[in-house]
């Protein structure tokens, strides 16, 4: 393999709302956490054991407007992107860093404003951001997920 590859998929729930952030010149960046679970049983004791990790999703443009409009916290996504990590100088002058996931393609698994549509049929809403287009793509299938 002569490339290498920076490429990450999460499905998890919304922690927050997405919060969004206008800059001149229309370009915008929605930012919101995302719940990622990981369950086993504990083999000393036999309890069912439930950790969670934090993922700091970042979504611009287009694809931000359209997750601001529809998902809120608790909704459930399917999240493809790339992990990003900036470095920042705090205010008491220590180098600071953040993890972030820069998400290009996103399926709408579960959201709350679609399930409370009286009108809403379908399950998945797919939104891909080819070429810095987005594009939403209502999807049917008899996928149990």
């Amino acid at each position: 393999m002569a490339g290498t590859i920076n490429k990450v998929i999460l499905i998890g729930h919304l922690g927050d709302n997405v919060k969004m952030h206008y800059f001149e010149g229309g370009n915008s960046i929605g930012r919101f956490p995302l719940a990622t679970n990981e369950t086993y049983t504990n083999k000393q004791t036999g309890d069912k054991v439930t950790t969670t990790e934090w993922h700091n999703i970042v979504v611009r443009n287009k694809l931000a407007e359209i997750c601001e409009k529809y998902l809120t916290t608790g909704d459930k996504v399917y999240c493809e992107g790339r992990i990003k990590t900036r470095q920042w100088e705090g205010e008491d002058g220590s180098k600071r860093y953040t993890t972030e996931i820069h998400v290009a393609d996103m399926t709408f698994l579960s959201t709350k404003k679609e399930l409370n549509s009286p009108q809403s049929s379908v399950e998945n809403k797919q939104v891909e951001t080819p070429k810095n287009e987005t594009s939403t793509n209502e999807v049917e299938d008899d996928l149990p997920f």
